[in-house]
């Protein structure tokens, strides 16, 4: 048992220096032509877990974000390595990693996380594929309603985006857990759905200027009342502090319009792991990653 400890030290220190676990199962191969014997499963779960410890223990020397925003990209990638054809199949994998994801944060005290599981510019591709989307949502938010963890760690449900260009089944879904979670306030789960960075600004805006409307200001009034303080105060989710961590996974290295406003001093992880393969090491570094960085906010 030392020996598979010692290995197991061997390898989380290697993963340090920057090999990943992708390149560790070449490692442990290259073990088992030495050895002559196949290295059983339950090593590389150890090695997980001694890596993950020691993750869990860097994290305790830094500030944690209290939001932390995620694009979770890769679906449709993960479907074609796995033999996933249907599109229902395809995106209930990656609705359910949210369990796990919430469960992570909930462990480390993560106030807020923001989902974005379907653009409005995602309505551009087939039905087909709409339609899984779509589904996978309705069915993870009904099940949320009612799910016991959602109602013992007290978290709350939102969703943020053009709410009104859903189906009528999926925005019940929504109001429903919006509903039977209303009360809590431990931790917010947002999720974005028919989001798009730029409707976000656009509304809000549309939103100032009727207010400012309501109150019969002038033109001139209008024009001297708009600040970056008053179009905030009009966003989707305005009572949610601005996102320190803003993750993407798959690979891509963009934001494509996701909390364009609220990630003005947002710190960015990309990895190339794909949204459903996302794992607790995988996003136990994007944590370190962030306490890693020097934010200085502009000055």
């Amino acid at each position: 048992m030392n020996s598979v400890l010692e290995r197991g030290q061997r390898d989380a220190a290697a993963l340090e220096g920057g090999v990943d676990l992708a390149d560790l199962g070449g490692m442990v191969r290259e073990r088992k032509l030495r050895d002559k014997r196949f290295a059983p499963p339950r090593l590389l779960k150890l090695l997980y877990w001694i890596y993950e410890c020691r993750l869990l223990h860097q994290l305790q020397r830094g500030p944690l974000p209290r939001h932390v925003g995620i694009i979770l990209d890769g679906n449709r990638r993960y479907a074609r390595r796995h033999g996933l054809g249907a599109p229902h199949e395809i995106y209930h994998y990656g609705a359910g990693k949210l369990d796990d994801v919430l469960d992570w944060c909930a462990a480390l005290g993560i106030t807020a996380v923001t989902l974005w599981v379907f653009s409005t510019e995602n309505l551009k591709r087939a039905p087909a594929e709409v339609c899984g989307i779509l589904a996978a949502i309705e069915a993870k938010l009904s099940a949320l309603a009612q799910d016991p963890f959602m109602h013992e760690k007290r978290i709350r449900v939102r969703a943020i985006g053009r709410l009104d260009i859903l189906p009528e089944s999926v925005v019940a879904a929504i109001r429903a857990a919006e509903a039977a979670t209303a009360e809590y306030d431990s931790t917010t789960l947002t999720i974005a759905a028919a989001y798009g960075g730029r409707e976000e600004i656009v509304d809000a805006v549309c939103s100032f200027l009727e207010a400012q409307a309501k109150q019969g200001a002038s033109l001139c009034d209008v024009i001297a009342n708009v600040s970056s303080e008053a179009i905030a105060r009009h966003l989707y989710a305005a009572d949610l502090p601005d996102p320190e961590l803003i993750i993407r996974t798959s690979g891509e290295v963009r934001l494509s319009g996701f909390l364009l406003w609220q990630s003005v001093h947002s710190e960015f992880y990309f990895t190339d792991v794909l949204w459903p393969a996302f794992r607790k090491i995988d996003f136990l570094r994007a944590i370190r990653a962030y306490q890693e960085r020097n934010r200085r906010f502009g000055r």
